[in-house]
């Protein structure tokens, strides 16, 4: 690592320096204040290094109903501390584990005992090799727990290693062996300095040691800031893997228990990385004993900002060992642009997911000084079968606006549960204060910032078929906050509108009560047709939604309520920013779009919505199409999506709801994927703010997928539900709060509709998209995502139909208020 925790201010800048030397980040800006995120806890002082570091150790373990937490103590030193969750603070035990200053420790539960590995700590940087001091010797502490208490046992502390190191990880095998590692370094400056990557074992039970032995491998020798972990995982195995920054790599070694410790025929070794800028001094190692498989989980940080300035590329990987296969597999938890550091990785094989916790500059915070800035905490979650995560840096857990300084977050080596909850710790140093994260596994932090996203339960807020229709050229207004799940100050809200029983042709125009009627329209019809479409609207000031029925005919008018956004004012990337409906595009007035031929329209930088931005929400009509096809929205100068935004036959007027991305050149293309010509008409509704989403319901747009299609498998049967996977696929992380998609009926046997909601929760009294007998109708979807991560669709028809589910984007995920 080239930036790191400081050993001086002096270091720090010559660090610093020698960052932007190498490269230029983008410069930090703040958009605004931020959320307090996570408790304080504990003031310290005198700790000769932030206490919850270092990357690959645990501070953290689960005994007996509580966490605890191997914690520095100002004026006495490390103490055992336990977690009151009543009250949200670390309670002091009094038990003094260690009273060296310039010490860090790496803790083990193994079920019947505690271990701590205390050692003094030498930090090496690339610019300030520094030689481990000799004799200053690493501990092993074993306590026995009974009675809420720990007790010392007799015989310890024993002594694993007599010099100092950065860092020093233990894990204990099958026979009870406790193995350690780390690296020393060795030399002067006039000689150059060597760093070498040391084990060592003990007797069953930790309480005496052999001779610390070179890892017995080709070339154990990394550059002077490398370090070493170990972990036990599969079938009597245990592993060491450490960082090599002068070739690129990061080493992986493992053994079986019970064969010769130092005999290099005892060891096998091979790359789990290796490439240029593959390697930092950054690695945390987890592994599932109880796992059949044998996996182990590695989350390493890449010095790929040290050789590019390309932002996309990984700055920090997951490295997954099958031991079935003796290989690792390779994916980015997060980029150069997120500007991340010091991953921890923590197992919840209750959910089968993986999480990442690291440090990131603050929420309001775009683009860092330089790799490894403090901040925020923050997490991210992938399916542990397919650790694929979601763009950004995740959600914040814990940030404190008044110092954006969190930084060394630690967690458990142990898997977390329903039982346990989850718990991790972090330090602010220049505050010199404690900070901890406490949370179900179940429960997200909640969206708080103004323009997130907030799905609810499915609802019906209006049916005028109860009522009586909406005259001609008249108008109905329907509560839409403080009802069904929505606070009574939002921003806008996402509801599905469906026409039905129209006496003649028409539209509707949905906005704000109490703002003038905008020349645009949302749902185009004509006499006879049920049409669905879903609609993002600002809310009035009286909490209500108008919709004007401009039309010689009445209609009836259905609303399903699907989510609202937060009021305020929205400022922090993902953020969505609703706008007065406005036209953008109208071919009537120019001329068709051309068989098999785009047209692209001004999406940003007009009508209110700013030239730089993530993504736009607008309504999309298709109207006079001289024959059948299907239109294609995407980001200008982009490659096309398989994927299709709306479906159409000759002569009719569809509407549908479009999320998507927006081009560089600030535009949206539309593909006319048919054979004859079409009229289009783009009507905008709001906007999300560029940059990089990271806060509980902001929006993350997604390269459009198509995630199901029944047409390759069987239709969906009648009054049958049919669900599919819509997170932890197609760049979407496994934990999201919802998804947005285009959902198209094609083929049905009759007529009917289908009912989009969470997978595994009750099926809602409402509806997405209404049909008839062999139409073909699409519509734009936002829907909750059900534990198991799938959407489920009920055909509510006498008969089949075929599905087809196009993703758009997501929603970060967060509890619902």
């Amino acid at each position: 690592m080239k930036i790191k925790r400081s050993v001086s201010w002096l270091a720090q800048l010559l660090a610093l320096a020698a960052v932007l030397t190498a490269t230029v980040l983008a410069a930090p800006g703040n958009a605004a204040a931020d959320s307090t995120y996570g408790h304080p806890s504990i003031n310290y002082a005198g700790a000769g290094n932030p206490p919850t570091a270092d990357k690959p150790q645990s501070k953290l373990w689960w005994n007996d109903g509580s966490w605890w937490a191997d914690m520095w103590t100002t004026g006495s030193g490390w103490h055992i501390y336990r977690l009151d969750r009543g009250t949200e603070t670390w309670v002091d035990t009094g038990l003094l584990n260690d009273s060296r200053t310039n010490t860090l420790a790496d803790t083990l539960w193994d079920g019947t005992h505690l271990y701590i590995a205390s050692h003094v700590v030498t930090v090496a940087t690339e610019a300030v090799p520094q030689a481990s001091v000799p004799n200053k010797p690493a501990y092993l502490y074993r306590y026995s727990y009974a009675g809420g208490k720990y007790t010392l046992d007799s015989g310890f502390p024993s002594v694993i290693a007599a010099n100092s190191s950065e860092s020093m990880t233990i894990d204990r095998d099958s026979t009870g062996t406790i193995w350690a590692t780390w690296t020393e370094v060795a030399g002067d400056s006039t000689n150059g300095f060597t760093s070498t990557v040391y084990v060592n074992n003990s007797a069953p039970g930790g309480n005496s040691w052999s001779t610390p032995f070179v890892l017995p491998v080709a070339n154990p020798h990394p550059a002077a800031d490398d370090i070493s972990s170990v972990v036990a995982y599969g079938n009597k195995k245990i592993g060491v893997m450490w960082t090599d920054q002068l070739t690129g790599s990061v080493w992986w070694a493992t053994r079986t228990d019970g064969t010769a410790p130092a005999a290099s025929s005892s060891w096998k070794v091979q790359s789990a990385a290796k490439g240029n800028g593959l390697a930092d001094d950054h690695l945390n190692l987890k592994s599932l004993q109880a796992d059949s498989t044998g996996r182990v989980f590695a989350a390493v940080k890449t010095s790929l900002d040290q050789v590019s300035s390309d932002p996309k590329l990984p700055q920090l990987l997951m490295l997954v060992f099958k031991p079935g296969t003796g290989a690792f597999t390779q994916t980015t938890i997060a980029t150069l642009g997120d500007c991340v550091t010091r991953p921890q990785v923590v197992l919840d094989p209750e959910n089968n997911l993986v999480h990442v916790f690291q440090t990131a500059p603050a929420a309001s915070v775009s683009g860092c000084s330089f790799t490894g800035e403090a901040g925020s905490i923050y997490e991210k979650t992938a399916s542990m079968d397919n650790p694929v995560f979601g763009a950004g840096r995740g959600t914040p857990v814990i940030q404190d606006p008044t110092s954006p300084n969190m930084n060394n977050v630690t967690t458990s080596k142990q898997p977390v549960t329903s039982a346990s909850g989850l718990v991790i710790l972090a330090s602010d140093d220049v505050a010199k204060r404690y900070w901890f994260a406490d949370r179900p596994l179940t429960v997200a932090p909640a969206p708080t910032v103004p323009g997130a996203f907030v799905p609810v339960a499915p609802a019906r807020l209006l049916d005028t078929r109860n009522t009586a229709p909406v005259g001609s050229f008249s108008s109905v207004s329907f509560q839409a906050a403080g009802v069904a799940g929505v606070p009574a100050k939002v921003s806008a809200v996402v509801f599905n509108l469906t026409v039905t029983r129209p006496t003649s042709f028409g539209h509707i125009i949905a906005y704000a009560s109490g703002t003038p009627v905008p020349v645009t329209s949302n749902e185009n019809f004509n006499a006879g047709d049920t049409i669905p479409n879903n609609v993002t609207v600002p809310v009035g000031a009286d909490g209500k939604v108008t919709l004007q029925n401009n039309s010689p005919g009445t209609t009836d008018l259905i609303a399903d309520i699907a989510g609202y956004y937060i009021a305020g004012s929205p400022t922090v990337p993902g953020a969505f920013v609703p706008v007065a409906p406005t036209r953008l595009l109208d071919t009537r007035s120019t001329a068709p779009v051309g068989s098999f031929s785009t047209i692209s329209f001004q999406a940003a930088g007009v009508a209110g919505v700013p030239a730089k931005v993530s993504a736009v929400v607008f309504n999309l009509t298709v109207t006079r199409p001289t024959s059948y096809g299907h239109i294609i929205a995407y980001a200008s100068g982009t490659p096309v999506p398989v994927t299709s935004n709306e479906n159409f036959n000759a002569g009719d007027t569809i509407p549908n709801s479009i999320t998507v991305p927006v081009g560089a050149d600030g535009k949206i293309t539309l593909r006319n994927n048919s054979p004859g010509t079409t009229d289009l008409i783009a009507d905008i509704a709001g906007y999300y703010i560029a940059g990089t989403p990271t806060v509980p319901g902001a929006f993350v747009p997604v390269a459009p997928t198509r995630l199901l299609d029944t047409r390759n498998t069987a239709p969906a049967g009648s009054f049958s539900p049919v669900s599919f996977q819509a997170s932890g696929v197609a760049g979407v992380p496994a934990k999201v709060s919802a998804i947005v998609f285009n959902l198209t009926v094609t083929r049905p046997q009759s007529y009917g509709h289908i009912i989009a909601w969470a997978s595994g929760t009750p099926v809602p009294v409402t509806s997405n998209v209404n049909f008839s007998a062999g139409q073909t109708i699409p519509n734009n979807v936002t829907v909750p995502v059900g534990a198991d991560n799938k959407i489920a669709l009920q055909n509510n028809s006498p008969g089949t139909t075929d599905l087809i589910a196009d993703i758009s984007g997501y929603f970060i995920a967060g509890a619902t208020q």
